[in-house]
C-alpha cells in the first residue's frame, strides 16, 4: 500500500506482524511513525560516528516531538563495533538511562548497527521492543528486515546472536544519497543476490536498470528496495527460524563470511564480499550440481553491470576452508553452500572438503590472472 509517497510492505508473521515503510522523509518523522506502535516513554537511539553526526538530531528532534524521551548511544563505525565488548558497553547504557520493560531501542544506522542494537534490545531486561531506521542500502535491502541480530565472535561472524523482530522498520530512501560508492556497491550486491534466488525475469529486470542504479537514479532505487523488501519479507513469513527456506538467503554468504572473517571484519565490505561468494557458489553449483554455465555468466554480467568491484580473496584454501567450518550455516562438520543452479532455484548443499579446496585453490590463481 503507497500513500503519500511511502509504501508499506507487511511482514505477516502470526506471532509478530510489522510492517516496513520504504520512502524519503521517513528519519524526519521518526517519532509520529513510531509513536503509531508503542505507548514507551524513553526511547535509546543508538547509531555510529558516521551515522549519527548526520542524522540523531533531526531522529531525536521528532522522538520528542512525539512524545518520547530520546536517549543517545553512538558507537564507533565499522565492523569492529559489532563485538561481544561493544554489546556489553551498549547495556550498560541503556541500563545508564533506566530504560524499562515498556521502552524502546531505535537502530539508527547500516547493518552494523542495525544487528548490534536488535542484539542489545533482545538481551536488556530479557528482552526489550526496538525498532530499525536503516541508512544503507544493504542494511534496508536486508539486514533490517527478519529478525536476525547478533555479534561477532573471534571465532567467526554472527555467531551470537537473537532472533528479535522489530516493531516497525523505516527505510528512509533519502537517506542513501549520502552512502560512498564501496557502500552503494554493497547494497547492489545483496539486491542481485535477490534477483538471482526470485528467477529469470527478476535477473533480466535488474539487469536493464543497472545503469540507473550505478547512477542512483530515484524511481529504480525505490523499485529495488521494495523488490527485496517483498522478497525476504515472504520467505521470512515462510520460515522466521532458518528451518529450511530462509537458507537460501545465505546464498554467498559461505565464501563472503570467510572473506571477512581471514580478511579482518571491515576490511571488504560486506556486500562486496558476498559478490565474490556469488562468483564462487556458482563455481561449486557447476561442480556438484552439474549447473548450466549459463547461470555463472548471467550472473557474472549483472554483478559487472551494477559495478561491482572485484577484490582480491585474502589468506590461502587452508584458511578459508577453516573459516568456513567455524560458520554457523556448517552443519556436524561439513560445509554447507546455498546454492542456485539457475536464477529461481535454490539448494541447500553440504560440499566435501575436497571439493572446496581444489574450487579455491582454482579460485584464488584466478586472482593473479585477473591482475
Amino acid at each position: 500500500m503507497t500513500a503519500g509517497g511511502i509504501t508499506r510492505v507487511p511482514v505477516a508473521l502470526p506471532d509478530v506482524p510489522y510492517e516496513v515503510l520504504v520512502g524519503p522523509g521517513l528519519l524526519a518523522r521518526a517519532g509520529e511513525f513510531l509513536r503509531a506502535h508503542t505507548a514507551a516513554r524513553k526511547v535509546a537511539v543508538v547509531s555510529d560516528s558516521a551515522v549519527a553526526p548526520l542524522y540523531a538530531e533531526g531522529v531525536s528532534a521528532s522522538l520528542a516531538r512525539a512524545g518520547f524521551e530520546p536517549t543517545a548511544v553512538t558507537v564507533p563505525a565499522g565492523e569492529a563495533s559489532k563485538s561481544w565488548a561493544m554489546a556489553g558497553g551498549v547495556l550498560e547504557q541503556l541500563a545508564a538511562a533506566r530504560l524499562g520493560r515498556g521502552d524502546v531501542v531505535l537502530a539508527l544506522g547500516g547493518g552494523v548497527v542495525g544487528d548490534l542494537a536488535g542484539f542489545c534490545a533482545a538481551t536488556y531486561l530479557r528482552g526489550i521492543d526496538y525498532a530499525q531506521a536503516p541508512t544503507t542500502l544493504l542494511a534496508q535491502v536486508d539486514s533490517s528486515v527478519g529478525g536476525k541480530t547478533g555479534v561477532d565472535l573471534s571465532a567467526g561472524k554472527n555467531l551470537a546472536g537473537a532472533f528479535k523482530q522489530p516493531l516497525v522498520v523505516l527505510a528512509d530512501t533519502s537517506a542513501l544519497s549520502t552512502l560512498p560508492d564501496t557502500e552503494w556497491q554493497s547494497g547492489l550486491a545483496e539486491v542481485a543476490k535477490v534477483a538471482m534466488l526470485a528467477g529469470p525475469e527478476r535477473v533480466a529486470a535488474l539487469t536493464a536498470a543497472a545503469a540507473e542504479l550505478r547512477s542512483r537514479a530515484a524511481e529504480a532505487v525505490r523499485d529495488a528496495v521494495l523488490f527485496a523488501v517483498g522478497h525476504k519479507a515472504s520467505v521470512v513469513i515462510a520460515d522466521e527460524r532458518e528451518a529450511g527456506l530462509r537458507e537460501s538467503l545465505n546464498y554467498g554468504h559461505t565464501l563472503a563470511h570467510a572473506i571477512e572473517q581471514v580478511a579482518g571484519y571491515g576490511a571488504v565490505p560486506h556486500g562486496i564480499a558476498v559478490a565474490e561468494g556469488m562468483r564462487f557458489a556458482a563455481r561449486i553449483a557447476e561442480r556438484v550440481l552439474s549447473a548450466p554455465p549459463s547461470t555463472a555468466a548471467a550472473q557474472a554480467g549483472l554483478l559487472d553491470l551494477l559495478g561491482i568491484e572485484r577484490v582480491r580473496v585474502p589468506g590461502d584454501s587452508d584458511a578459508l576452508l577453516g573459516a568456513m567450518h567455524a560458520d554457523k550455516k556448517a552443519r556436524d562438520g561439513v560445509v554447507r553452500f546455498a546454492l542456485v543452479p539457475e536464477p529461481g532455484v535454490f539448494l541447500a548443499t553440504p560440499v566435501g572438503d575436497e571439493v572446496i579446496a581444489e574450487e579455491l585453490g582454482a579460485w584464488l590463481a584466478s586472482q593473479t590472472e585477473r591482475g
